[in-house]
């Protein structure tokens, strides 16, 4: 029976249920912030050590009409554990990061909804296994909870979909702190899909404790190609046959804008290096000094920064199926008008998958912040405009404000083409950044200063971008608070979506607001 104390705080009641509490002004700070913006003050961080510890402690705070918010790796920029209710109880779900169980026969894996997808893939590599979807480019910090909860894509996206689609089963904790598993463990569906619901939910059903995935055989082989193209029209044509034909496991581009970030971005020290180690995993000495070799003397002008990118990565069993699925996508990208270059930067992505995430600001120390919409290839390229016509209405503005984009394209197996336009802007720095970046880096980049004026353009461009996603039919992973999902739903179907929520948390104290609950 919990103890009971005289003049108890909320706080105090939830620390009994035996989780760690904390509720200094420096903690409550930090948690308060994700990566764009800043939410309400909070009542405390919850820091559970394993379900047990979680459901109580849930329980603990709704039981006093708390609302409760799980965070994952904190990598969220659209409000996914930022709310405008001051007073709840964030969860931080980090110190629950255990893997639980690798069933080599039934080829599945179990961790903690805390555990990341780099602590997972290194876990799994000397067994020459993996995730079909096995991480975001964030993936050092990000976590498989919230992966699962906001739903993601990057690695294995091209052949293997979402992370939401390498999910077998899960153990939820409801609003009550009641435990849910749903699934089999080794199968989904076995009736109606009760896994799915809970996939992709921002949190707002409940919070993940543990997660069961499918796993695969690690590749034995792989192909890298590069390709540079004039206009997005030639690049979205090109990714969108590229994914039909099935044949790689990354396809993604950058535009003109994006290809000088980045080039601006990267080392060329740390890039050899994580070359010459792929390399030399794959047993070539020889390999890992000539691309190394390769990297330095290309420098930063081995890509036309003028022009629209194109990056292909292929995997197989032997490396003639690698070789054969890169040929047939080099076939594609050349039909649409590409021209072939260099293939650093899918080699030197693959070679560090969970490198530094030192992204998150510009070149120069501006902020940050992606918005994007998931769209079939018949409906990319009108969209795509309507992006570019946007941005073109605003330009005035957008110079004088120091504010200006670069967008990112990406295939995503059986669905169609990620847009994702990406505004920086002059502006402060906020504690995730500085908590979530290389030290190093992040101390060289120059420390702006807080810009009202281009921080209220910038919250303009982004609801204007989410107004026009919405009305291309966009769909959205990440939905958090953002996104106008409920909106772009029928009828019918939000009337399901309310009673669900209803069922599993009748007073909304679970992640209120996200989802648009």
């Amino acid at each position: 029976m919990m103890a009971t104390r005289v003049n108890m705080t909320a706080a105090d009641f939830i620390a009994e249920a035996g989780a760690e509490t904390l509720t200094d002004t420096d903690t409550l700070d930090f948690f308060g912030h994700d990566v764009y913006q800043r939410g309400a003050d909070l009542l405390c961080v919850v820091r559970p050590k394993n379900t047990a510890e979680l459901s109580a402690a849930v329980a603990a705070a709704t039981s006093q009409n708390i609302p409760v918010i799980p965070r994952g790796g904190g990598m969220s920029y659209t409000g996914g554990y930022t709310t405008d209710q001051p007073g709840a109880a964030l969860f931080d779900l980090g110190a629950m990061d255990r893997i639980l169980d690798i069933n080599e026969t039934d080829m599945t894996v179990t961790v903690e909804a805390g555990c990341t997808w780099a602590k997972l893939y290194e876990a799994l590599a000397p067994r020459g296994l993996r995730t079909p979807f096995w991480g975001t480019l964030s993936g050092l910090k990000a976590s498989i909870g919230g992966g699962m909860s906001q739903n993601c894509l990057f690695w294995g996206t091209g052949r293997y979909g979402t992370a939401a689609q390498s999910c077998l089963a899960l153990e939820v904790v409801l609003a009550d702190g009641t435990v849910l598993k749903t699934g089999e463990g080794f199968t989904r569906p076995y009736g109606p899909d009760l896994t799915g619901i809970f996939l992709a939910d921002t949190g707002a059903l409940g919070m993940k404790a543990t997660i069961t995935m499918r796993l695969i055989p690690e590749a034995e082989a792989h192909g890298y190609a590069s390709f540079s193209f004039e206009t997005h029209e030639e690049t979205l044509a090109a990714l969108g046959e590229i994914e039909r034909a099935g044949v790689t496991t990354e396809c993604f581009g950058f535009d003109p804008s994006l290809n000088a970030i980045r080039m601006q971005r990267d080392s060329l020290g740390s890039d050899a290096r994580a070359l010459g180690k792929m390399m030399k995993k794959q047993g070539s000495v020889w390999g890992a000094l000539k691309e190394g070799a390769k990297v330095v003397v290309a420098g930063r002008d081995f890509l036309d920064e003028a022009k629209f990118s194109l990056h292909v990565l292929t995997e197989g069993r032997i490396q003639a199926a690698a070789d054969d699925d890169l040929e047939r996508a080099r076939a594609i990208a050349l039909k649409h008008g590409a021209t072939e270059t260099e293939n650093t930067i899918p080699k030197i992505i693959r070679a560090n998958p969970f490198g530094p995430l030192n992204g998150m600001l510009g070149p120069d120390g501006q902020r940050w912040a992606p918005v994007h919409g998931l769209l079939p290839h018949s409906r990319a390229q009108a969209c795509y405009d309507a992006v570019i016509a946007l941005f073109a209405s605003h330009k005035e503005e957008m110079d004088r404000l120091g504010v200006f984009t670069g967008t990112l394209i990406s295939s995503v197996s059986g669905s169609g083409a990620i847009i994702e336009p990406c505004l920086y802007w002059p502006d402060a720095s906020n504690p995730v950044h500085a908590a979530s970046m290389d030290p190093s880096h992040f101390a060289k980049l120059p420390k702006l200063d807080h810009d009202e004026a281009a921080w209220q353009l910038v919250q303009k461009l982004k609801a204007a971008l989410v107004d026009l996603l919405l009305e291309h039919g966009a769909a959205h992973l990440q939905i958090g608070r953002t996104y106008k999902y409920r909106e772009s739903l029928d009828p019918a179907a939000d009337d399901l979506l309310l009673s669900i929520k209803k069922k599993v948390d009748p007073n909304n104290l679970m992640n209120p607001g996200s989802l648009g609950l």
